[in-house]
């Protein structure tokens, strides 16, 4: 695997930075867990469990070994030193300055491990106006501007499905590693990463930053092409209370489907761009999918060059032969569903160790 051999003392909890040594671990690296004896990663507690854990702790620590230690003793600092001294990676997931405090910042770790390479995973960074602030997924997606493009039916700023801001900064954390990983090989030297929600979300964002570069307006989600002004690249209701979503503008599709449809005259007002102009060719849609349900549709349109998808329930997806052939989506021996790794390579996949530690399992070797 590619990883193997990498050691990783990860100090992150709730989803950011676990989610990001879940793909190392998936991958063959060693992630020690260090966690607060007792109560541990506060995913042991969050939500529904299937098992012995919950399905948001197992989903996101598989593979991992637990060290249960009390990082306010002399103690319990000492046991994640030696650990560090040895380790090729760092992660924490403390609000700035609370490493410091504990000593265990980046500083003190690079002096003992020059090799060390230091992640550090924040809500926004460890410098800058809003350092000391607390902040989970949603106001750190309220101030990122992106809830403000995510509108619901009333015009209003829409809860996210997805946390989004948790899981981009987990994959830049995840990239910065590898590359800091990439280029101790020519150096021999580790290096301190800084990776900020905030900037992880911002950064998501350019594609829809057109108006307000280009203009210094706030863009109208309803005129912009990814946000609900364009027919081509929108939610239609079905027959059935479902949904089918378009999601392609380009004009071959277009031209495919209204023409299926015996609707061709409307493409040009499509071709124009996305904006107000289109509202017949919404208005025609939505009266169109409203005869038939969604699986009717989805039958339909997959016999033509359309982009589009049918919008699923979770338990539809899971169910899913496609992803369960890709191992996507996989079971293990007491019958339960794991997501398999998205990152997938022909030579050194990944092994995935299903089961997540129990609570200071760890022993030193």
């Amino acid at each position: 695997m590619k990883l193997q051999g990498v050691k990783v003392v990860d100090l992150s909890t709730f989803l950011p930075g676990p989610y990001m040594t879940l793909a190392m671990a998936d991958h063959g690296a060693e992630v020690i867990k260090v966690e607060q004896p007792g109560e541990g990663d506060p995913g042991r507690h969050i939500g529904l469990s299937d098992g012995e854990h919950t399905v948001f702790f197992r989903n996101i620590n598989r593979g991992k070994r637990s060290l249960a230690v009390d990082l306010k003793t002399d103690a319990g600092r000492e046991r994640v030193l030696a650990l560090v001294d040895a380790a090729d990676v760092f992660v924490e997931s403390f609000r700035p300055g609370v490493m410091k405090r504990l000593g265990l910042d980046a500083a003190t770790l690079r002096a003992r491990n020059p090799r060390l390479i230091y992640c550090s995973i924040s809500a926004f960074g460890q410098d800058g106006a809003h350092r000391a602030r607390p902040a989970h997924d949603l106001a750190v997606e309220a101030m990122s501007g992106t809830l403000s493009m995510g509108l619901g039916n009333d015009g209003q700023p829409a809860m996210p499905g997805v946390p989004w801001s948790d899981v981009l900064s987990g994959l830049h954390a995840l990239s910065a590693v590898l590359m800091a990983l990439y280029r101790r090989e020519a150096t021999g030297r580790g290096d301190t990463i800084d990776v900020s929600m905030l900037d992880s979300m911002v950064g998501a964002s350019l594609n829809i930053l057109g108006p307000t570069f280009a203009e210094g307006r706030q863009p109208d989600p309803r005129e912009e092409r990814t946000t609900g002004g364009s027919a081509f690249y929108r939610l239609y209701r079905t027959s059935d209370g479902k949904h089918i979503a378009l999601g392609g503008q380009e004009p071959k599709f277009v031209n495919v489907l209204l023409a299926s449809l015996h609707r061709p005259d409307l493409a040009p007002l499509v071709l124009r761009g996305p904006g107000a102009h289109q509202a017949p060719v919404m208005a025609f849609l939505e009266a169109e999918f409203a005869k038939r349900t969604r699986d009717d549709w989805d039958r339909w349109l997959a016999e033509l060059d359309v982009c589009y998808g049918a919008v699923r329930t979770l338990p539809e997806v899971i169910a899913d032969p496609g992803l369960a052939a890709r191992g996507t989506v996989l079971r293990d021996a007491q019958g339960r569903p794991h997501i398999g790794s998205p990152i997938r390579f022909a030579d050194e996949p990944a092994v995935l160790r299903l089961a997540p530690p129990a609570l200071g399992e760890y022993r030193e070797d």
